[in-house]
Formats: C-alpha cells, structure tokens, sequence
C-alpha cells in the first residue's frame, strides 16, 4: 500500500514539475506584435550577454501559413533598430507579406565577418566570428518560432551590411533564395562569386557614392559568371539615399525568385533604375 502511495506522490510531483517547467517555458518565449516593430533579446552564449534584434511581423500574420523571410543587415555604426526603419522597409513588408528580422551582428562594426574572423585590432579579437555567429543565431531563432517558407529566404544589407550579405551570401548559399547587396562595402573574396554562380542578386549603387568603382568590379564579374543579376545605379545617388529609394525594386526582385522555382528571367534596368 505505501508503495503504491509512494509512486502515486512520485507520478504527481514529476508532473506538476513538468507543467511548471512548461509554464514557464511559454512565458518566456516573446511576445509577437503583428504589424508593428518589435526589440527583442536573446541570450548570445558565445559571447556571454544579451544580443538585441528588430523583428516585423506583418499584420493578420497566420500561423498555418508560410512566410517569406528578409534578414537585413545594418550599415557601419549604425545598428539593428535604425536598419529595420529604414523609409518604406516595413511598410513593404505588409504589402508583400514578409516578416523582416534584423541582427545587431554583435556591435556596430562587427562587419558580419566579411573582414575575417579574428583580428588583434578589433575588439574582441574575436569580432568577425561573433558578428557572424550572431546573424545565425538571429535567423535560426525566427526560422524556430515562425513558419517560414524554407524556399524564400533572402538577404539584403546596406553598406557594411552589404559586405555581410556579399559574405554571408557566398558562405551559406544553400540558406538563401536571392541577395540584395545596396551600396556594399566589398569583402576581398570576389573570386568566391563563383560559388553563388546560380543565385539571382540585386545590387543597388549611386553614382555619386565613392563604394560605386568597386561595385561595378562586382557587377562586372557577375556579368562575367552568367549570373542572373540585376544592377541599379542611381544616377545622383549618393551612400544613403537610395537604400531606401529602391527597396520597391528589391521587393519586387525578391517576389520573383523562389529556390527550386527557377530563377526567373533577367530584367535590365538603366543608371536611373528604370527596366528597360
């Protein structure tokens, strides 16, 4: 008799510990807010302290439905929050339907690892690694809570941020649909295009942008590759502005490409951004 007493205390601790456990789990997962910016937290064990991220979720977001996905990586000291307001990026989210995360990539010059991992001038010497590291954190904990769609995932970044998309691109092309470098600050692996021979890229530049020469080094071996890419450049255009002038462009570029769904026919535009 007692031991059955005992096994049935036993059987009930281990479940009301269970279900607490469980509670507890679901209160800490965050809280999602459709339609409006969201600064969220996550704990970065590699680099021992809390990592901040902006997240957009578009408004009436199904959870039975899959999402597209943008990670937009921000520009040399600027940060997460500055990035994901950038003129018209959420607000094209909701019309097309995407949800948008943007990474700290660690701190304000991580340089997402385009600069190598380790150096004895940065701080920590180990910067690249964990600004790397801190967009693959960001992107498996979104991939984990929302459902998105496997096959659009795409990556676009502004300057520094443009390096990071030329570098994370190149390094894990199997996770990407397209790429959107805008006015990149280039990585020195141009010969690395080689391994994204297949993925479809816009680039975005201005004219008037001193980033535009080696863009068009870039461009030019793109066009060498047969790649399927699209090239703007602004013609007046300075560093900032058509980050945000042309996100209409890159929506509409990313909505065209889909891996495992072809990828779509080259469209050329002229210096003002116009198809032809």
């Amino acid at each position: 008799m007692k031991s059955k007493l005992f096994k049935q205390m036993t059987w009930l601790f281990f479940t009301l510990v269970t279900v607490g456990l469980l509670q507890a789990k679901e209160k800490e997962k965050p809280e999602v807010k459709p339609g409006e910016i969201q600064a969220r937290t996550y704990f970065f064990e590699e680099a021992n302290k809390k990592m901040g991220y902006s997240l957009f979720v578009p408004e009436g977001y199904d959870k039975k439905k899959k999402y597209p996905l943008m990670v937009a990586l921000h520009g040399l000291w600027s940060n997460h929050w500055q990035m994901i307001r950038y003129p018209g990026l959420t607000k094209l989210a909701q019309k097309h339907g995407y949800v948008v995360v943007a990474p700290m990539g660690y701190n304000s010059s991580g340089w997402y690892g385009s600069r190598g991992q380790v150096s004895r001038f940065s701080k920590p010497p180990n910067l690249g690694e964990l600004s790397e590291k801190d967009v693959m954190n960001v992107l498996g904990i979104i991939r984990g809570e929302f459902k998105i769609d496997d096959k659009r995932i795409y990556l676009m970044g502004h300057s520094m941020g443009g390096g990071g998309t030329w570098h994370l691109g190149m390094k894990y092309p199997e996770i990407w649909a397209a790429l959107a470098p805008v006015a990149p600050a280039p990585p020195k692996n141009i010969q690395d295009l080689a391994k994204i021979k297949g993925m479809p890229v816009i680039v975005v530049q201005g004219d008037r942008d001193g980033l535009v020469r080696s863009t068009r080094i870039w461009v030019a071996k793109m066009k060498e590759l047969g790649m399927n890419h699209e090239y703007i450049e602004v013609k007046g255009g300075n560093h900032i502005r058509p980050a945000y002038e042309k996100l209409p462009a890159i929506y509409d570029f990313f909505n065209r490409h889909a891996k495992g769904k072809g990828r779509g026919k080259k469209s050329k535009r002229n210096k003002d951004g116009k198809r032809e």
